[in-house]
């Protein structure tokens, strides 16, 4: 079929057969029952009960489809959407085979891999990058990264992306590792590896739209940094007193809780983060301009905090509360601003990728597929493909970073109607 008479199409399967041979029948079956057209892309997540077949993988996936394009890895547990159902299905303790394909006319799918030893130099210039993944910042790509959580130097990888590509999207998140030996499994084409980064660069006929819920809520009041050094907080002050009195942050802290409700004093004592705002100019902060970050320590003597990121003078902060009440509401508002936001396009939704931390979950609301309901519910019953990370990446406010206790969702559609 030429490439002028295809039309795009997102197809994703689904197996919970404990035999990794009978898993991949399955999900082979499903993809070859509901694809109209040869794919030019797939994605493949497999869970970690397989961890000891993870190397047969690719051969019993390439014997029963023909996907030119093909990445994945191993999680802590799998998404997919079975074809009897439009519903997606987390399966999260037991054994799980996720497999997507895209025929996706119009684009352009660049597939990279990549070790530690080839990441260029943060002083290299755009050009380094673009000559290591293979696609210009011209091309307006938007990148799906995986990779090993062990080796990946995954810091630096989206540092280095954001600086050469600063206006694309990028989304992913960390294998999941075995619990017997704590190895992942990397998939890249015919290849199963152990270490490094494998990737995709989609470019031409497609849009990738990014919600990224951290699950937290603020309490009190923003703050902005009158002290800092690399990743400890010594002094803030308020947002409108800029060069006024200053306090140390644990004095602020301690303001914030006693005007708390029990409830929420509690819930401090295990659930407290610190949201960095990432717009430095936004003058209403609102969920989804905080980048959350563990809150690591405290010093008593001089009321300081550490936090799990590098602080800059001026920046503001907030403090935020976990809790599966709150992680839902948060998810939530950014759905229903999504919605609104893109209510007008005239390309929906073709499908959508799923990054969930492993603290998410049942484990978390107590109920399963809670987060995959919730955004079908919101943004249409495109089928969902993921896996359970340990880590997630994702972008705030234009910056890509890697997450914990996040979902990252990655929405695929056209760019043209």
């Amino acid at each position: 079929m030429s490439e002028t008479n295809k039309s795009m199409q997102w197809v994703s399967a689904l197996s919970t057969e404990a035999s990794l041979e009978n898993a991949v029948k399955d999900v082979a079956a499903q993809v070859n029952g509901q694809l109209q057209q040869a794919p030019d892309f797939g994605l493949v997540f497999i869970s970690a009960a397989y961890a000891s077949e993870f190397v047969r993988l690719l051969p019993l996936l390439h014997e029963a489809l023909s996907i030119p394009c093909l990445i994945g890895c191993s999680g802590g547990g799998i998404i997919g959407t079975p074809p009897a159902s439009s519903l997606a299905k987390e399966e999260e303790q037991r054994p799980g085979l996720s497999l997507c394909v895209g025929v996706l006319p119009g684009v352009t799918v660049q597939p990279f891999t990549l070790q530690e030893d080839d990441l260029p130099d943060l002083d290299s210039p755009p050009a380094a990058w673009t000559e290591r993944i293979g696609v210009r910042a011209a091309d307006n790509p938007s990148f799906i990264l995986l990779a090993d959580p062990f080796s990946a130097r995954i810091t630096e990888l989206l540092q280095g992306l954001d600086f050469a590509f600063p206006t694309a999207v990028k989304i992913g998140g960390l294998a999941g590792i075995s619990g017997f030996d704590r190895s992942s499994g990397l998939f890249f084409n015919d290849v199963m590896q152990t270490e490094g980064v494998v990737g995709v660069a989609l470019t031409g006929n497609i849009v990738l739209d990014a919600i990224v819920a951290q699950g937290c809520r603020p309490i009190g009041r923003p703050l902005r940094i009158a002290a800092s050094e690399r990743n400890i907080l010594l002094e803030v002050e308020e947002c409108d007193d800029f060069g006024g009195e200053t306090q140390t942050p644990l004095a602020a802290l301690q303001e914030i809780l006693r005007e708390l409700d029990e409830g929420d004093r509690a819930l401090a004592q295990d659930s407290l983060h610190v949201g960095i705002a990432q717009d430095g100019f936004k003058e209403k902060l609102q969920p989804g301009d905080f980048l959350i970050r563990n809150l690591l320590g405290v010093d008593p003597r001089i009321g300081a905090l550490a936090i799990g990121d590098r602080l800059r003078l001026g920046q503001r902060i907030q403090f935020h509360l976990r809790d599966a009440r709150t992680s839902a509401d948060d998810l939530e508002t950014l759905l229903i601003r999504y919605r609104s936001e893109h209510k007008s396009l005239a390309s929906a939704p073709i499908g959508a990728l799923m990054f969930a931390c492993m603290g998410r979950g049942e484990g978390l609301y107590q109920k399963p597929n809670f987060d995959s309901h919730l955004f079908q519910e919101f943004v249409g019953n495109a089928p969902v493909t993921g896996f359970f990370c340990g880590g997630e990446i994702g972008p705030v406010g234009g910056t890509t970073f890697l997450h914990g206790y996040t979902s990252v969702f990655g929405i695929c559609r056209s760019a043209q109607p």
